[in-house]
């Protein structure tokens, strides 16, 4: 029987399966399998794009039986409650079973249901011969609205790959001071807001800090953004995120793209980079550890970008 606290799913397209297994990998030190992933680690499941739920175990056992028997000893009384089955990989349970199951769990709980605006959601689920009762905290979609930001150009990352990059960086850890390097239009900046980071920004283009700015206003988000090199930024930061420039509003070449690795690297000693691409031999020459890495897609169109995690060598 597994001996985990925590059970994550996970939704994603084809052309997102590198970007969550690397954000598994970053978040939990391995990866999701078939969607799913057993894990001691806590995460919030809404600061990833990739993870649907967070299933913390109550308890489980093999026997379908016993579950509810070591649910009832939880003697559970909660008004505004709202049992769901969590369907899993590889559970054949059919409709009508899995009604019948939940009318089971919630007779093992005291107190009045409510199935439109719950106060906790409680769950089960089915897994490798193995029954699982818990409590299920849904991933939050009211980052979707950064859709329609203000401000936007073509060329910006994808608000999910953005969502992936503060995770990514960050480890999951709210306590991280970031730094988007280059920030553009804030398409960054507003995943690292919503999900509770505290984050600032930098560029030097000054259209691009107004973009940002602005963007940040709209969704009344508080985040510093400077008009400035990296070279010249005062603060230091635990994790930095850089979207290499493509040469198409600042010059980009290999000289100019160690440029802003070197610059980084004095501001913070764990980077994410984005980049069209192979810059391997860049961060041999900035002495910088890859940590991991991966490919995405841009959806629809031939575009791919490649993500590097990386990290200064130990002195």
């Amino acid at each position: 029987m597994h001996q985990h606290s925590y059970i994550y799913s996970f939704k994603y397209d084809t052309h997102n399966v590198e970007l969550c297994q690397l954000e598994s990998r970053q978040l939990f030190n391995e990866q999701e399998n078939n969607k799913l992933l057993f894990s001691n680690i806590k995460i919030d499941p809404s600061i990833s794009p990739f993870i649907k739920n967070r299933f913390e175990i109550i308890a489980s056992a093999e026997d379908y039986q016993l579950l509810l028997n070591k649910v009832k000893q939880e003697n559970i009384h909660m008004d505004g409650f709202k049992a769901e089955y969590m369907v899993l990989h590889g559970d054949k349970t059919n409709y009508t079973q899995r009604l019948d199951k939940l009318k089971d769990i919630g007779y093992c709980i005291e107190g009045d249901p409510d199935y439109v605006t719950p106060l906790i959601t409680y769950s089960i689920c089915y897994y490798n011969n193995t029954w699982y009762f818990g409590e299920l905290i849904k991933h939050d979609t009211d980052w979707f609205k950064h859709k329609k930001k203000p401000y936007s150009f073509s060329s910006a990352i994808n608000m999910d790959i953005a969502k992936a990059l503060v995770s990514i960086v960050s480890k999951g850890n709210k306590s991280k001071r970031l730094l988007d390097a280059g920030c553009g239009v804030g398409t960054v900046m507003l995943e690292a807001c919503i999900g509770g980071f505290a984050i600032e920004g930098c560029d030097i283009h000054w259209k691009a800090c107004q973009s940002t700015r602005k963007n940040l206003a709209h969704y009344a988000y508080t985040a510093n953004v400077y008009r400035s090199d990296l070279q010249d930024l005062e603060h230091n930061y635990d994790a930095a995120i850089i979207d290499l420039p493509y040469n198409l509003f600042s010059h980009s070449d290999d000289e100019n793209a160690l440029y802003i690795i070197q610059a980084a690297i004095k501001r913070s000693p764990r980077l994410v980079i984005v980049s069209t691409s192979d810059i391997s031999s860049l961060l041999s020459e900035a002495d910088l550890k890859l940590v991991d890495s991966c490919s995405v897609e841009k959806k629809g169109k031939k575009f791919t970008r490649k993500i590097w995690v990386c990290e200064m060598q130990a002195s």
